[in-house]
């Protein structure tokens, strides 16, 4: 059943309204959210209202922002979870896709070499979706609603259908050929070929029905039932290779964090499959070497800079499923860092040809598009969340009748060491394709700490600036005493190492800029970074949350 589009202006508003003006900075005593849509913040909020905590309202959070949002990410995708329990326990959850059981290492290649359309559309391009069971996961271990509870709210907004912003046209809009190419997503997101328009109404009615279904069919229906025989069904017509029993199999992993003090914080982040986590922490333990307050932005700009660059070029060799690969805990060593931090020139930027080796390479390892969103409660419960179906409506297939955006989660395997992926990343043999692997991930949902309080949380959306934007954030409150508004609202810089750029927010002053170049950076200008969402303790107690004013984001707070 396709979905139909009606100009707004002739319906009335449904029960949880239309878009309004974004709020992007709220407080509250009793628990704050902060995500990119008015819509999924409210169904958050009314969770936290109706006696709910935060991993509940969370959860409701990313359920909606499958309705809403479903160009990012959705029930099709993945995601991380870090969570702070009001018991003190601190826990991760990896819902990350799989690669199909059939997947192999040269499945992306034809004659010898990589093509790239093949792990970024259609069929092959798909993992195995771990969003739903992470949610589930999480609501077991320590929610206080049910699924059914919290996906019942988006069942509305799918059915009844919600006013489309600029922001979702635009991202619509540059992935209409992609679009078109597969009728069971067109027939939902095109209107006669053509994208839909700011205004129009997207009402998604097997969306609406697949929730439904798992709302009273649980799990079941999604791994074991009607969606994943469908899907299957769908891939075995069109060259694919993701199955029922794939998706039997799936099984989402709580994982121990990665932690790391920065000053006299505790930094808690994501582990592998995810690089965030260690890369937020490797960057940090450079940057701890310098009195970043006491320089001024240019300076301080080139450390971080610098030290992104080096961070990044472990990344390409070292990282990987740690389930699969040996990922050295050495990467997060304060001693390797400072060596690192030693070759950092603070009148030049240096050249980085390769990675660095830390102690214990042989040894000591990690054990076994996207949108990020933010919840903190009263009782202590703080949950940071990053999702994803990878690049704009991912692969682009939505088997018909199921209503849902599938992954192009395959893209972030190394397809060909040294071939980059779509956000221009390099990979090795760590991130090689493999059966029942998870693929590599920037994704980097962090929870502060301080005295064992929880004080700060940050992730962000924007493929590899994910690790920088919560890096940034993460400095700016800590090292600058920024108020929260100021954190994300602060012109950002990014490097990855490969390609050899220093990319800048067009809102960087150009005296920086310039200043920066005759340091020795290529620097380029964009007019965006990424989109980041944060929450904070304040001095009096009272909890803030700051949505990103890049985007008509909404934090909401009581």
């Amino acid at each position: 059943m396709r979905a139909f589009v009606i100009t707004a202006f002739c319906l009335l508003s449904i029960a949880y309204g239309d878009q309004h003006q974004p709020v992007r900075h709220a407080t509250g005593t009793n628990g704050v959210v902060a995500t990119v849509h008015p819509l999924a913040s409210k169904i958050a909020l009314d969770i936290l209202k109706e006696g709910g905590n935060a991993v509940d309202a969370a959860v409701g959070a990313g359920l909606a922002l499958g309705v809403v949002d479903g160009f990012n990410s959705g029930i099709g995708g993945g995601c991380f979870m870090v969570i702070h329990a009001s018991n003190g326990e601190i826990f991760t959850i990896d819902g990350r896709e799989t690669a199909p059981a059939a997947a192999h290492r040269d499945m992306f290649l034809r004659e010898g070499k990589a093509v790239s359309d093949l792990s970024r559309k259609g069929p092959l391009a798909v993992g195995v979706p771990g969003a739903l069971a992470a949610y589930a996961e999480a609501l077991e271990g320590h929610g206080s609603k049910t699924l059914a509870q919290v996906i019942t709210p988006s069942v509305a907004i799918a059915r009844d259908g919600f006013v489309l912003g600029k922001d979702y046209v635009r991202r619509l809009g540059g992935a209409v050929e992609k679009l078109r190419e597969f009728p069971g997503a067109s027939a939902i997101f095109l209107n006669d070929a053509h994208a839909l328009q700011v205004g129009d109404r997207l009402i998604q009615i097997d969306l609406a029905n697949t929730y439904e279904s798992v709302a009273k069919d649980g799990l079941d229906h999604f791994y074991r039932g009607p969606l994943s025989k469908a899907v299957a069904a769908w891939m075995k017509e069109h060259g694919g290779i993701l199955t029922e029993t794939d998706f039997a199999n799936y099984q989402p992993k709580r994982r121990a964090p990665v932690r790391t003090t920065y000053r006299d914080h505790e930094i808690i982040g994501m582990p592998p499959p995810s690089s965030g986590g260690i890369h937020v922490a490797q960057i940090l333990n450079m940057l701890e070497t310098f009195d970043l307050a006491s320089m001024d932005e240019t300076d301080r700009l080139h450390v971080i800079a610098e030290s992104m660059k080096l961070a990044f070029v472990d990344r390409a060799h070292w990282l990987g499923d740690a389930d699969f690969t040996k990922v050295p805990k050495g990467l997060i060593d304060k001693v390797y860092a400072k060596t690192l931090a030693r070759r950092i020139d603070l009148n030049k930027a240096i050249d980085v040809p390769t990675h660095g080796t830390p102690d214990g390479s042989d040894s000591d390892w990690f054990g076994k598009h996207t949108t990020h969103f933010c919840v903190a409660d009263k009782a202590g419960n703080w949950v940071a969340c990053t999702q994803t179906v990878n690049t704009t409506y991912g692969s682009g297939v939505v088997v018909p009748g199921t209503g849902v955006v599938l992954n192009n989660e395959m893209d972030d395997f190394a397809a060909q060491p040294g071939v980059p992926n779509a956000f221009g990343l390099l990979g090795s043999d760590a991130n090689a394709v493999a059966p029942g692997k998870r693929p590599l991930s920037s994704m980097s949902p962090t929870i502060v700490l301080k005295d064992g309080k929880p004080v700060f949380s940050v992730g962000a959306a924007g493929g590899p600036t994910i690790i920088t934007q919560a890096l940034q954030a993460i400095v700016r409150r800590i090292d600058l005493k920024q108020p929260l508004t100021q954190c994300l609202k602060a012109p950002r810089i990014h490097h990855q190492w490969r390609p050899n750029q220093l990319r800048v927010e067009r809102a960087m002053p150009q005296e920086i800029q310039d200043a920066l170049k005759a340091k020795g950076h290529m620097v380029a200008a964009t007019s965006g970074l990424g989109v980041s969402q944060a929450l904070s303790l304040e001095a009096d107690d009272t909890l803030a949350a700051q949505s990103d004013p890049r985007v008509n984001g909404s934090a909401l707070g009581f």
